[in-house]
């Protein structure tokens, strides 16, 4: 909320504008008048702390709250919650995030593949049940195996 802990924060993330020292309901028009104002595929992300926080991070479309020290409604209303209260995390939990839906778009593609390409052998005569039943559980097995890989992204 201070000017300058608003400035240092925004150079460190490369943003290029900041609002500083608002009011609660100075932040909500402030939020509404981003939000028409971003793009389809923009996205609005509010980082708060606070019990004036609530309504704006209800209100954007990522809401992030620092939980460490945050009030209870701010935790509540966020849909992200960082819990040891270090704004860097948010790069890291941007990261993760992006990390683990592309793992989740190649389980999806990897999945259908070999159950289109089982069924089609099938159909032709030439896969057994055996095929169905790796195309079935073999398949999920391969499938949780590689989301692991989303447990070892880190900093």
């Amino acid at each position: 909320d201070s000017e300058s802990a608003g400035i240092n924060i925004a150079n460190k993330l490369g943003i290029d504008k900041v609002y500083t020292q608002l009011l609660p309901q100075d932040k909500v028009e402030k939020v509404e008048e981003l939000i028409s104002k971003k793009s389809e595929k923009g996205v609005l992300m509010f980082v708060g702390d606070g019990i004036n926080d609530a309504p704006v991070l209800a209100r954007a479309d990522v809401g992030v709250a620092m939980g460490g020290l945050g009030s209870d409604a701010a935790i509540e209303a966020a849909d992200v919650v960082i819990m040891n209260d270090e704004p860097s995390k948010i790069a890291t939990a941007i990261k993760i995030s992006k990390y683990t839906l592309k793992i989740a778009y190649q389980n999806i593609i990897f999945a259908i593949s070999v159950k289109v390409i089982i069924l089609i052998l099938t159909t032709l005569g030439f896969a057994s049940l055996w095929a169905a039943v790796f195309a079935d559980v073999g398949v999920t097995f391969i499938a949780v195996l590689n989301a692991m890989r989303a447990l070892v992204v880190s900093d």
